[in-house]
């Protein structure tokens, strides 16, 4: 027995926000595209739910698995930006899907908050106590951005994005490694006044060196070297910083997925986004060995190897979908 991600679903607001939409922070297009390859973002409106985005994905997630909500008994949200403080968003996510009475819980870990929900989930099916576990990460990263700051306010994004992990027969079992460093939460946090601070130069330099590392940890792990993956999907901080982990660990070109360009940095739900995306371009097929990788606040970090679809999927119920990806 083995687990696998049997589905990916994304949900993005509608507006779009370009660069030009930030020349009053004296900065331009190009400025922004060189150092970050980021083009637009989305953007949720300041009253609507975040919960709601992340239904959709979660929906989505569930029918391309061919996924029942009766079949899902554990839940799980990575989320900074809640539309409450208590109770967790999973909770409402899962009874807008009609999911009676699972399991459900938040888990805040910046932007590395999937792969530590993704690794719970594996660890859940692991462990006999279910077959399907639900793994959404959702963020509107616009409520905690200090709008006025050139070198935040430009970077990031939002959106939700969810996955189905199942379990299934297969010789590739997952593997995933997690890291945290308190003594350097300076770098990158949200505080008291509820806006993101971060040093961009010392974060780089962090996410690059454990990014790379814990990648190639987990390789080893499996016995794999980075010709094995057919697709490497790493935290969609910023283009430059993928790239210099995709070189550091000698990951082709042509086996990296990026989607930062049309999204920004949208935190927790950056990965399943990117997953979701890479799917409906037809870049993944049944078997798909996947390296995984995000660097957030904490200062955290992780990277995991999981395959794509290896089962066969269920029946699907209907589902509830009110709006999505656009």
């Amino acid at each position: 027995m083995t687990v696998t991600l049997a589905g990916a679903g994304a949900a993005l607001p509608e507006r779009v926000l370009s660069n030009h939409d930030f020349v009053h922070l004296n900065t331009s297009d190009e400025w922004i595209v060189q150092r970050t390859g980021i083009r637009e973002r989305r953007r949720l409106a300041a009253d609507a739910s975040l919960a709601e985005l992340a239904t959709d994905a979660c929906a989505r997630a569930l029918s391309d698995a061919g996924v029942a909500p009766r079949d899902i008994r554990h839940v799980v949200v990575a989320t900074s930006t809640a539309d409450r403080i208590s109770p967790g968003m999973a909770v409402e996510v899962a009874t807008r899907l009609g999911i009676d009475r699972p399991a459900a819980f938040d888990v805040g870990a910046g932007c590395s908050g999937f792969l530590y929900a993704l690794d719970h989930a594996i660890a859940v099916i692991e462990s006999g106590r279910s077959e399907h576990v639900l793994v959404c990460g959702a963020e509107a990263l616009s409520r905690i951005t200090d709008h006025t700051d050139r070198n935040t306010a430009v970077l990031l994004g939002d959106g939700a994005g969810a996955v189905v992990v199942s379990k299934a027969s297969g010789s590739l079992r997952p593997a995933f490694a997690l890291g945290s460093d308190g003594t350097q939460i300076e770098l990158l946090y949200v505080g008291q006044d509820r806006l993101l601070r971060m040093r961009g130069r010392e974060i780089f330099e962090n996410a690059v060196d454990l990014m790379a590392g814990h990648t190639q940890l987990v390789l080893e792990q499996c016995g794999l070297g980075p010709d094995d993956l057919d697709l490497f999907v790493a935290h969609q901080a910023n283009a430059r910083i993928v790239q210099a982990v995709r070189r550091r660990l000698g990951v082709s070109a042509d086996r990296v997925f990026l989607n930062v360009d049309k999204v920004a940095n949208t935190s927790s739900a950056s990965i399943p986004l990117a997953l979701a995306h890479a799917n409906e371009q037809r870049l993944l097929h049944p078997g798909a060995v996947l390296g995984l990788t995000a660097f957030g606040a904490g200062l955290s970090w992780g990277a995991g190897i999981i395959t794509w679809k290896s089962l066969a999927v269920h029946g699907v119920d209907e589902l509830p979908v009110s709006g999505g990806e656009r």
